[in-house]
């Protein structure tokens, strides 16, 4: 098998900017090269498809863009990351990956607290073997007043001792807890997650303006599912939305699947709190990348129709469907995003987040050889992740 892949003649997202024709040289597991093009390659374009070890596939009329960053998911194929088996979990990670997504976060919901330790176990080892970037765990600390789709009965305050408790679990492999930062002992818990380089992540709150700017203040620096679970913007009440949107600290996450936003809100989003701080995101359960029926979101049943999930009891949208490359095309094709600023929202950004900008999220060399080819209409056309193709290139 060839050890060296030549991409050439695609619209190439790189840091710089869109460069057409562009070429990605990838050696091994890295990007060897990434660069606009160049008339002077031509002879070298020649020597690489004669070469025995060299792959060369020529991409004219497709895009290249950096591997999905995925900072917010609950499972995917059918599979639970809160409740599957360690083969179900890599099941839902295949899926996703499928798909785009070339990093994920494992995303738990609100369970017991024995239970999530034993999961962040469990979740760590896969951490360990490179299958996923860290956990995520949102819930249990959360405000019953915004609870979504998570067991009432199983919220309690977030208290710093056991926040300390889920983190010491993941075995440093903690990546963000979300909180509803009102809570008694939220602000303290912000500040040791601060200290621990764990993102504190404010969410499912019900937090005033003043609340939520004491939390950034504290060393909170992300929104989850901005809009969603929280109070709305009142205008003598601005509540969380405003206060997250404003604060350069923090970036939002935003589920672009036609279903949790309307497109105003999300232009709102992005026109003020700019594209540098927009990280798209999932929040997918089970039912990604599989189909209609019925699922455990946590111990609550869901019914998913049309790609739609909701709780049976209560009918509480529960997470969603969304895969990244659908995300990806919804917000070019519908939201009329520019491909850069969509390429910020899925790789650039996030990859920052997680403290991984130095190996993903951009196509630079050095770099992981993880990417995405679209073709004009930027539907997904290929994976490659760690420089293997984890779905072949579809150029007919």
């Amino acid at each position: 098998m060839a050890t060296r892949k030549v991409l050439a003649g695609a619209r190439v997202v790189l840091p710089t900017g869109i460069a057409d024709g562009g070429r990605v040289v990838v050696e091994g597991t890295r990007i060897a090269e990434a660069a606009p093009a160049d008339p002077a390659r031509a002879r070298t374009a020649v020597e690489d498809t004669a070469a025995a070890d060299t792959q060369v596939v020529d991409v004219s009329g497709h895009w290249l863009v950096p591997g999905f960053v995925d900072l917010h998911n609950h499972g995917g194929g059918g599979a639970s990351f809160t409740l599957g088996t360690v083969d179900e979990v890599l099941t839902g990670i295949r899926t996703h990956r499928l798909h785009g997504t070339t990093t994920l976060v494992t995303s738990t919901v609100t369970d017991d607290m024995d239970a999530l330790a034993l999961r962040a176990g469990m979740l760590s080892e896969l951490a360990e073997q490179g299958d996923i970037a860290g956990i995520h765990f949102e819930g249990p600390f959360i405000s019953p007043c915004r609870k979504g789709a998570h067991s009432e009965g199983l919220l309690r305050d977030p208290d710093p001792a056991d926040v300390r408790k889920l983190v010491d679990a993941a075995r440093g492999h903690a990546k963000m807890v979300t909180l509803a930062t009102e809570l008694p002992g939220g602000i303290d818990s912000v500040r040791l997650l601060a200290e621990h380089g764990v993102i504190a992540a404010v969410g499912h709150t019900d937090a005033t303006y003043e609340q939520t700017v004491e939390a950034i203040d504290a060393g909170a620096t992300v929104a989850t599912h901005l809009f969603n679970a929280m109070p709305p913007i009142g205008h003598r009440a601005p509540g969380p939305i405003a206060a997250l949107l404003e604060d350069e600290r923090i970036t939002v996450e935003l589920i672009n699947d036609g279903t949790h936003l309307h497109p105003a809100a999300l232009e709102l989003a992005f026109r003020h709190a700019g594209p540098h701080r927009v990280a798209f995101i999932t929040d997918a359960m089970d039912a990604a990348g599989f189909g209609d029926g019925r699922y455990m979101l946590g111990p609550l049943e869901v019914e998913v129709s049309d790609g739609v999930a909701r709780l049976v009891e209560g009918g509480s949208i529960a997470g969603s469907t969304l895969t990244l490359d659908r995300a990806f095309q919804r917000a070019v094709t519908v939201d009329g995003l520019p491909v850069e600023d969509v390429v910020a929202a899925l790789s650039v950004n996030p990859a920052r987040l997680l403290g991984m900008s130095d190996r993903i999220g951009s196509l630079e060399p050095g770099k992981d050889a993880d990417l995405v080819l679209l073709d004009a209409d930027f539907a997904l056309k290929g994976v490659m992740r760690q420089g293997e193709w984890v779905v072949d290139p579809q150029l007919g």
